[in-house]
């Protein structure tokens, strides 16, 4: 007797179609490569050559910054606000005398934290319009940030009203978030590894800008401090610590100093600003010095005298960039 012939086979995916592969441990590898490569090919069809990078609190949003009206939010970056008794006293509430002594106190921080947004606003704006007058087939030193709410948005935010494009590298976190709606859609990320977030923070940075923020704010500041301080970047950097009161009411960084747990010339890593024009006087003078003026940047102007294209950068068969930095 004949053996019953079985079934027609449906036709198996290709691996690279197979979601349950590319989702599952084994996949892991793809996926990180994947988080190098298509971040790679854009910024290359965008024409982007180095950002200017923007950290700072991501656990407020703004509905009235002319107001200091901020609202809480429940995580860092989350789309959802914080419980009503968590939120800083609103004007109507102070008035009537109904606040708390806790909901003042976050009051008072929605002040500060509204005038740090409205600086960190007006100085990529002033970042951006710079940048938008170097020439070059490239554009330079773009303002970048982690693509949430806060000074995230404030800093995309300044650079988009200064009509340039702007940079948002986003995580995935296990709750509802969104993009700010002020960064470049071409230019939006969405990352699942924080590492391979970190590597594009640090890879295009010519210049960091550090406004008040809490452990994210924190853990990227020092990591990239930690990298330029043990020469692991084949370039300068400009950091810019914005706000020295709150900073220094949070951090002593002397102290690492004088307790020998770094050398005295690590504090010369970075510097302190107050105001926008402080700030963008010192990211001016950095850039200009470690980047504009270098041997490379005078061959590369010399040969780039055309205006940036309006259409996508060729492929990279075609062309190369952008300006990754090699480590050592």
């Amino acid at each position: 007797m004949n053996p019953k012939v079985p079934d027609t086979l449906e036709q198996a995916p290709l691996a690279y179609e197979n979601a349950d592969f590319l989702n599952s441990p084994e996949g892991r590898m793809l996926r990180i490569l994947a988080e190098y490569q298509e971040p790679m090919a854009r910024f290359r069809r965008e024409r982007i050559q180095d950002t200017v990078v923007f950290f700072g609190s991501a656990r407020f949003r703004a509905l009235d910054v002319a107001n200091s009206e901020l609202e809480l939010l429940a995580n860092t970056g989350s789309a959802q606000p914080a419980p009503k008794e968590e939120q800083p006293a609103s004007p109507e509430e102070i008035e009537s005398g109904e606040a708390s002594a806790q909901k003042l106190k976050l009051a008072e921080a929605a002040v500060e934290m509204a005038q740090y947004y409205e600086d960190a606003r007006r100085l990529a704006g002033m970042m951006a319009s710079w940048a938008k007058t170097l020439p070059g087939r490239r554009h330079r030193f773009v303002v970048t940030s982690g693509g949430g709410p806060g000074i995230m948005e404030a800093a995309n935010r300044g650079a988009y009203e200064a009509g340039c494009k702007t940079i948002g590298l986003n995580i995935k976190l296990p709750f509802e978030q969104h993009p700010n709606p002020y960064i470049t859609p071409a230019l939006s990320f969405d990352f699942h590894y924080f590492f391979m977030r970190k590597y594009w923070f640090a890879y295009l940075a010519k210049a960091l800008v550090v406004f008040p923020g809490g452990f994210g704010t924190l853990d990227e500041m020092f990591e990239l401090l930690t990298l330029a301080q043990t020469r692991k970047l084949a370039k300068k950097i400009t950091v810019v610590i914005y706000g020295s009161e709150y900073w220094k009411k949070v951090i002593n960084l002397e102290l690492l100093a004088e307790k020998g747990a770094i050398a005295t010339a690590d504090l010369e890593l970075f510097q302190f600003a107050d105001t926008p024009e402080e700030a963008f006087a010192l990211l001016k003078a950095g850039l200009t010095e470690n980047h504009l003026e270098s041997d490379y940047e005078r061959e590369q102007a010399r040969l780039e005298k055309e205006e940036i294209p309006d259409h996508p950068a060729p492929s990279v068969q075609e062309m190369m960039g952008p300006d990754i930095a090699k480590t050592r």
